[in-house]
């Protein structure tokens, strides 16, 4: 929407991308939506700058957003709702550890990792969450958004990230893949046409339980929502369970044997 809005330090003016209207969003007006709707969990307003950014882009971006941030904070108050700052600073880990300490400073219920999974290399990616990570508060919940490829969610939780949120398990079963503890099932692969097995044998979701791979290749190959739907169903179940697994390691102090466990058995080519 680069195309449509204009950042200011009083906020962003952009057009709607349904009819072109002229909106506004404040950090206040955007505490203030939050809160009509009912938000469990209210985000600070901030702005996340592109990949690549340049250094002074990127030191531009996380400062306003600290100031948004401090606005935001104000116009919470003792609102309802879990309010978190939001750690910006592009690929530069001392701009990243300057946002922490901002927002530390700042004192928010909760603290987000932003501007990452926004088209970088995994392994910069990889390398600034474990750069900031440890800097972050360790008494309140850490939120790493946007990010939650079954890998990445896996080295977040191991890292010290407490939640995540992704549109992958949806918008991956719209595109014919699912997810299981051997790797991603492409299911619109011509091997798929005629297989009679569930996409994991192992698995006690709905779809597992009574559709094979061959009926979901073929609502696939109709362009039959039946399909988006069965396969979405099992990738949100094959999440819960991950994640279950991450607890319940967690609480026995077994994390890292699950963690090698895990990526020895992920398998891109199925």
């Amino acid at each position: 929407m680069a195309a449509l809005r204009k950042v200011t330090e009083e906020g962003v003016a952009f057009r709607s991308p349904v009819d072109g209207s002229p909106m506004f969003l404040s950090p206040e007006r955007s505490i203030e939506v939050q809160r009509n709707l009912g938000a469990d969990l209210v985000m600070a307003f901030d702005e996340c700058a592109p990949y690549p950014a340049a250094r002074p882009d990127a030191e531009a971006a996380m400062r306003r957003s600290m100031r948004w941030a401090q606005r935001s904070h104000a116009a919470h108050g003792d609102g309802p709702g879990t309010l978190f700052g939001i750690v910006q600073g592009g690929m530069f880990d001392d701009l990243r550890a300057e946002s922490v300490a901002a927002l530390t400073d700042i004192g928010f219920q909760g603290y987000a990792v932003g501007g990452l999974s926004v088209g970088e290399p995994k392994a910069e990616m990889n390398a600034v969450l474990a750069g900031v990570t440890p800097l972050m508060p360790v008494a309140a919940p850490r939120y790493l958004m946007g990010v939650g490829a079954p890998v990445d969610i896996v080295r977040g939780v191991a890292l010290g990230i407490d939640m995540f949120d992704c549109v992958l398990p949806t918008r991956n079963a719209r595109n014919g893949y699912a997810f299981t503890s051997q790797g991603i099932v492409k299911l619109r692969n011509a091997r798929h046409k005629e297989a009679d097995e569930p996409i994991d044998a192992n698995c006690a979701c709905p779809t597992c339980q009574r559709f094979s791979c061959a009926y979901l290749h073929h609502l696939d190959k109709c362009g039959e929502m039946l399909g988006a739907i069965l396969t979405t169903t099992h990738n949100l179940h094959y999440y819960h369970a991950l994640l279950a697994q991450l607890r319940e390691a967690i609480e026995r102090g077994t994390l890292a044997t699950l963690v090698e466990s895990l990526a020895n058995g992920w398998n891109e080519t199925l």
